[in-house]
């Protein structure tokens, strides 16, 4: 058995705090781990580490191997060139995996956590049972209330792993929804799926072949990224809408544990525990004659009074304010910002990486200031940059610069310059954190203009 892992989104609808450039998957919104690491461990629970193959965006690809090689030292991750949602990643995962079409192969999305393990496990071994029937199999739980982000399945025939579906309905309108939410034979669609790998090919080609239109061994490079060309003019659209609505051999298997759903604000207000007036509070907030709110606070004070049924989200650089029922339209919002080519849909003014993180501080066109963190022990890669050059002054700590093969020593108060193509590294060679300011002028200010030389996080290609 196989796993495919689904980390391509952007997670739109968790906007702010989720962003183009760190999107959900990569954050901790429960615990200390990321929603991507949470999901390989649920699936390590089932198979072992090398048959599990995360599909990501080539944007998040060193992040997504770097979080992974915490949990296992040789994860298989493949790259997206752009994101075209889930049917052409499907479709690519399936393709690198072609040479197993007998074998049952499990399809995770990672915006989800199951309490139960085992259960989990106990799901997976009847949807198996019933995808080498010949089945492509949903897994899924009873709805708790109406809900139009997700799919509902409607169940008829029993089969003796499960249910033959007798209709699956995408996303349906509130009143649809609410109607599910009260009869016994509609679940909500996890969005895990399972079933034979020949099958999956089988159905995309019938259903949407222009979505595998001319996929194969060939798409991928050596890095295991897939090349442009095969992306570039294939439709963007779910594997829900492409296949699932469309096949006559589904079929259903619950999923007889707690599902907590990670994909909207109202998911997480759902699933987590509330105050004695239904509030979720996070962070610095201050909420008088408060109800039923989800109120989060990254930083910055927040204080609210005479509200009711709202999410108000705080980050550095950006606030949401929206009526609970309603998110489900943060979408449009997070879309009018990237056609406005807006930094708030890119990327958030705090940067985590391997090394540490950045705080971006202000910044227009040809220039942007930074607060660089690296901590005890780190160090950045060997690099250069083809269109800024760089100044850096330390705040705290004492840091060490290679600068074209040349080594400087540099205590609080010094600085350096970074000239434009200059090959350079930061690092922190002592037990306590260094804080430096940086400063960007160039005709073209990107996190893209990197090359790297060398790195120890294994970001070097």
């Amino acid at each position: 058995m196989k796993f495919i892992i689904t980390s391509t989104g952007s997670g739109e609808r968790l906007w702010p705090i989720a962003r183009e450039l760190y999107p959900k998957s990569l954050l901790s919104l429960r615990g200390n781990k990321s929603l991507l690491q949470n999901i390989f461990e649920l699936a390590q629970g089932v198979v072992k580490p090398n048959n599990i193959l995360t599909i990501t965006n080539i944007r998040q690809f060193d992040d997504t191997l770097f979080q992974l090689k915490k949990l296992y030292s040789k994860p298989l991750v493949i790259a997206e060139p752009m994101s075209k949602n889930s049917a052409p990643a499907i479709s690519a995962a399936l393709n690198f995996l072609k040479g197993k079409r007998d074998e049952v192969v499990v399809i995770l999305p990672v915006d989800f956590h199951i309490e139960n393990a085992k259960a989990f496990s106990t799901a997976i071994e009847n949807a198996a049972a019933l995808a080498k029937q010949g089945y492509i199999v949903s897994l899924g739980v009873k709805p708790l209330y109406p809900e139009t982000g997700f799919g509902y399945v409607h169940v008829k025939e029993k089969l003796k792993y499960g249910f033959k579906v007798d209709k699956f309905v995408e996303k349906p309108d509130i009143n649809d929804a609410a109607k599910y939410t009260k009869e016994n034979d509609y679940y909500w669609n996890s969005g895990i799926y399972a079933g034979k790998i020949s099958t999956f090919l089988n159905a995309i080609e019938k259903y949407s072949p222009d979505v595998c239109k001319d996929f194969s061994k060939d798409m991928f490079d050596e890095n295991n990224k897939i090349k442009y060309e095969y992306y570039e003019n294939i439709p963007s659209v779910s594997i829900d809408y492409a296949v699932i609505e469309k096949i006559d051999n589904l079929a259903f298997v619950e999923l007889n544990t707690k599902w907590q759903d990670y994909g909207s604000w109202a998911a997480l207000y759902n699933t987590s525990e509330k105050d004695s007036k239904g509030n979720v509070i996070q962070g610095n907030v201050i909420a008088d004659r408060v109800k039923n709110s989800f109120i989060y606070s990254s930083k910055e004070l927040v204080a609210l009074s005479d509200i009711k049924d709202t999410v108000v989200v705080e980050t550095e650089d950006a606030v949401l304010v929206c009526d609970k029922s309603r998110v489900s339209e943060i979408g449009k919002i997070y879309k009018k910002l990237k056609n406005q080519n807006d930094n708030t849909a890119m990327i958030r003014k705090t940067v985590y990486r391997p090394w540490g993180f950045y705080t971006c501080l202000n910044g227009s066109d040809g220039w942007l200031t930074k607060i660089i963190t690296v901590s005890a022990g780190h160090k950045l890669s060997l690099q250069s940059h083809n269109h800024r050059s760089e100044h850096w002054v330390v705040l705290e700590g004492n840091a060490t610069v290679i600068l074209e093969d040349e080594k400087h020593t540099l205590n609080k108060g010094q600085s350096i310059d970074i000239p434009v193509g200059a090959k350079h590294s930061l690092q922190n060679h002592t037990k306590l954190p260094l804080k430096i300011l940086e400063v960007q002028r160039g005709d073209i200010i990107s996190e893209d203009d990197i090359i790297r030389y060398e790195d120890m996080y294994g970001r070097v290609k």
